[in-house]
């Protein structure tokens, strides 16, 4: 590619990485700034967005092992998950990128088209072990770009009080029929039946995902049958008080607040959450988001891949390939990902998590049906496709519109 083909793609994807909205990590937030165009041979620099772990934090030491492994000293930066893809857009264009990147996976696919990413053909990245579901977010065009380093996704929690007296038993929830079911006896019970955010930002689009997946619905076809049937699921628990009006404006933050309070039966949350979980003061358990007539929804994925950006002096790839290995090894991926309160990308270190943990088990069947947001090739398409998306669940649970009608109108503008 060109120099100035390459620019004016990094220009356009500056405008495209503004829209993609991070949703689901596990990050907090914070600033961090670096300057490496100050570095020299034997420094490599390392952008991540995980600002909230200082350099005594067992992160910023894994990455100094990394570097003294491969015989240089690393220069970090953690940045705000949000403000990460645009600050390396601008290294971009300045000829100033990081030498390891790692980065929200939506925002692979805008860094892969403009030109900003090498591939695993060129890097020399292995990802055999990878969860094949899970590399498909680093994927555009028919190439890879980088390597997971975990993941996150959405399940619903559910309160075995709630349930128990509403004489629900959870063995019973296979299917939304089987779901709406429940429901419907813990509210005659006089509790409240499930929460979950359908705010009108990437959130809103992050939690509907797995019911519209779930339909067998696909991102290219918004209104579909089976994206209408999802739809008018979520409209028909408004309708009948089994979700309260809230979901219009909850966060994923809120919608957790809420079903903290001990009144609901289920939320819809991730990983994230499992510390709060456990501070609750109430029984929990966790069960994958099921499909519509059975089997585990796909769910979106969060989390993050390590990519390797382009460098003038290619040489320095066979260098940063190492730190990237040594980043998503087996050996070091258990440790991370248990801080980072992510699902490993690897099966093999998954079936490690779960014993040690088996907490996670549901978790990690969640992560195996999983679904990239970027997936089935649509790169930057998704951003607009999403915001058409989460207009419609708005447009339709406000009573504006049928669910009909507020998916053949995004559709068309999703075009």
């Amino acid at each position: 590619m060109n120099s100035s083909s390459r620019q004016r793609r990094l220009t356009a994807a500056a405008v495209t990485a503004l829209a993609v909205a991070v949703t689901g990590t596990a990050c907090s937030s914070g600033s961090g700034s670096s300057d490496s165009s100050s570095t020299g041979s034997g420094t490599y620099t390392i952008w991540d967005p995980y600002p909230q772990f200082d350099k005594t934090s067992d992160w910023a030491k894994l990455l100094d092992q990394c570097g003294t492994k491969a015989g240089v000293k690393i220069k970090r930066t953690g940045f705000d998950t949000s403000d990460l893809g645009n600050k390396t857009l601008l290294a971009a264009q300045q000829g100033n990128s990081p030498d390891v990147l790692i980065v929200d996976n939506p925002v692979v696919s805008t860094l892969a088209e403009a030109g900003v990413l090498t591939t695993t053909d060129e890097n020399k990245l292995d990802t055999s072990k990878v969860d094949p579901n899970l590399l498909a977010a680093g994927q555009s065009g028919g190439k890879t770009y980088g390597t997971p380093i975990g993941a996150n996704t959405l399940a619903l929690y559910y309160n075995k009080d709630v349930l128990k007296k509403a004489g629900v038993d959870i063995a019973s929830v296979k299917d939304w029929n089987t779901l709406t079911a429940a429901l419907a006896k813990v509210k005659k019970a006089g509790k409240k039946g499930i929460t979950f955010s359908a705010i009108g930002t990437e959130e809103g689009s992050f939690q509907f995902l797995p019911w519209f997946w779930g339909s067998g619905a696909k991102l290219t076809a918004l209104d579909s049958a089976q994206a209408v049937s999802a739809l008018s699921l979520w409209k028909d628990w408004l309708k009948q008080g089994y979700a309260p009006n809230s979901v219009l404006n909850n966060t994923q933050t809120t919608s957790w607040q809420e079903f903290a309070s001990g009144d609901y039966a289920f939320s819809e949350n991730g990983t994230w959450q499992l510390a709060n979980a456990k501070k609750a003061g109430f029984d929990y358990g966790v069960l994958p988001i099921p499909g519509a007539t059975g089997g585990n929804a796909a769910a979106p994925t969060g989390g993050e891949f390590v990519t390797i950006p382009v460098q003038k002096d290619t040489a320095r790839y066979a260098t940063s390939q190492k730190l990237a290995t040594c980043l998503t090894s087996t050996a070091n991926l258990y440790t991370t990902d248990t801080t980072l309160s992510y699902v490993a990308p690897t099966g093999e270190v998954q079936d490690k998590q779960v014993a040690a943990n088996a907490e996670l088990k549901p978790w990690v069947a969640a992560v195996k049906a999983a679904k990239g947001r970027t997936s089935d090739d649509l790169g930057t398409k998704y951003p607009k496709i999403s915001e058409q998306m989460w207009k419609a669940v708005q447009s339709a649970l406000s009573g504006s519109t049928s669910p009909k009608d507020a998916l053949t109108s995004a559709q068309a503008a999703a075009k």
